[in-house]
């Protein structure tokens, strides 16, 4: 980027952090913003709040870092009104390029040591793809083809974090939080962004959340379509069938309202549905260009009724779209969907719709590699949201900024060059082959650092497709 592009691009900075500043409260905290945003930004290695208090006060590095430390882990401001301004200044940037599509549920992982850090617990971590000691998140994002942005993010807690009164304490866990599953966290942030008036898209959401009927059923309720993923254990009624009427009453006794099955009236799995279908049924569909090549695979699609627990149901569910993949090469199908988006939708709109998720995938690949989502080192409740609320707002700046950067950039676009980090200083833990204190957790495939020669001043990053192209990440699966 030529020096006048990089100036113009800091007048841009400039105004949004004194868009930020304006909700986050005390005219004191608007500089630890600001350093906290840059430092985040700044290329490195891992973004600690030691290591970015180095980055922007070079020559004052122990009382920055008490200044940042402050700020983010026990500052008296409001995620929800920084993420609102986040939203208000970076949505038209996103709507310039097409009408958001989608809202779309996920969940993502850190791993952790130890057993202080706020909701940690052995369970599933999707960054290891293992049960592992860490932290999960519940987010919902709004998207459409050309970028994506978070709006709500918050911690899930395990039941051993909410039931036990001095671990709350310690970490500051505020007392009107109590359990909630992982979908009941999805159901809330998706009926704030209905009461918040965000511009409508389909709810998107994995097998995780997709799996749990009764999420799906509230989705419907609040008056939005979803494309759902499936396990392939999940059971519907086939194309033409149903549970059966409830049994002709006797005269005695109540009438009888529910549905009901028997032995030869089963629903059947989805896989079990996939593989019956004939070969007329399946279609080659494009859904995108990646990087090198079109992304195609086989599809069909079916009507068929949810089945889950229907005896409990006085009436029919009405009929859904089974959306199903099933690429060549493949023993058997791979994935499974759930629509309510209407009867008459077009196929390969359908499956359009349903691989958008990729996004999600995107936005937490970025968020993690390029402005430290998950190198959050403090224990607390409101720093760990404070941490991630500054990772949005500076990630939401980096995406308004994509369409500034013309195809000719260069691979590093440099609107904010920061003084060069003490040739002596030294993190704590710091070892010449290891510069992160927790090494063994950055080795992971989807957040791995880059590893091409950084020039003598630390840069920001502009995430743009043209300048550095990361469809190429093995990370984006879809």
């Amino acid at each position: 980027m030529s020096g006048r592009g990089t100036k113009t691009s800091e007048k841009r900075f400039a105004t949004y952090l004194e868009g930020l500043a304006s909700v986050i409260g005390h005219a004191d905290r608007k500089a630890p913003l600001r350093d906290y945003c840059v430092g985040l930004m700044a290329c490195g290695g891992r973004k600690s709040v030691e290591s970015m208090a180095a980055v922007t006060a070079p020559e004052r590095t122990a009382a920055q870092h008490q200044s940042l430390l402050h700020f983010v882990g026990s500052g008296a401001w409001s995620d929800e009104k920084v993420l609102g301004k986040v939203r208000e200044m970076v949505l038209p940037a996103i709507e310039r390029q097409g009408p958001i599509e989608a809202w779309i549920i996920d969940d993502t992982g850190f791993p952790k040591q130890g057993r202080h850090s706020v909701g940690v617990a052995r369970q599933y971590c999707g960054q290891l793809g293992k049960q592992d000691n860490c932290q999960v998140a519940v987010s919902l994002s709004i998207a459409n083809h050309h970028a994506s942005l978070p709006v709500a993010y918050r911690l899930y807690l395990p039941k051993e974090w909410t039931e036990d009164c001095d671990r709350r304490r310690k970490v500051g866990i505020p007392a009107e939080v109590g359990f909630r599953t992982k979908p009941e966290i999805a159901l809330e942030q998706l009926r704030w962004a209905c009461a918040s008036g965000l511009p409508r898209g389909v709810v998107l959401m994995d097998a995780g959340y997709g799996n749990n009927s009764d999420l799906r059923t509230e989705i419907t309720a609040l008056g939005l379509t979803y494309v759902a993923g499936l396990l392939s254990s999940t059971t519907v009624w086939a194309p033409g069938t149903g549970p059966l009427p409830p049994k002709p009453w006797s005269g005695r006794g109540r009438p009888p309202k529910l549905m009901r099955r028997n032995r030869q009236h089963q629903p059947a799995a989805v896989k079990a549905l996939a593989i019956g279908l004939p070969d007329k049924a399946w279609r080659t569909i494009t859904w995108r260009q990646g990087t090198n090549e079109k992304l195609t695979s086989r599809f069909a699609r079916v009507r068929v009724r949810a089945a889950h627990r229907d005896y409990w149901q006085t009436t029919r569910r009405l009929e859904e779209w089974l959306l199903i993949e099933w690429p060549k090469g493949e023993d058997q199908p791979t994935k499974y969907w759930l629509s309510t988006l209407p009867e008459d939708v077009a196929f390969r709109t359908l499956v359009e719709t349903a691989k958008l998720r990729w996004r999600i995938e995107r936005d937490y690949q970025e968020l993690k590699q390029e402005v430290g989502l998950g190198h959050f080192e403090g224990r607390g409740w409101r720093g760990f949201h404070h941490h991630a609320t500054m990772c949005i707002a500076a990630y939401g700046f980096l995406i308004s900024e994509r369409e500034t950067i013309p195809p000719s950039g260069t691979r590093h676009a440099r609107p904010i060059l920061l003084d060069r980090i003490p040739a002596d200083y030294r993190p704590r833990g710091f070892a010449a082959a290891d510069p992160t204190s927790h090494s063994k957790f950055d080795r992971d495939d989807a957040t791995a650092p880059r590893t091409w020669a950084r020039p003598n001043a630390v840069e920001m990053s502009l995430l743009c497709d043209q300048v550095r192209p990361l469809d190429r990440s093995s990370f984006v699966t879809q």
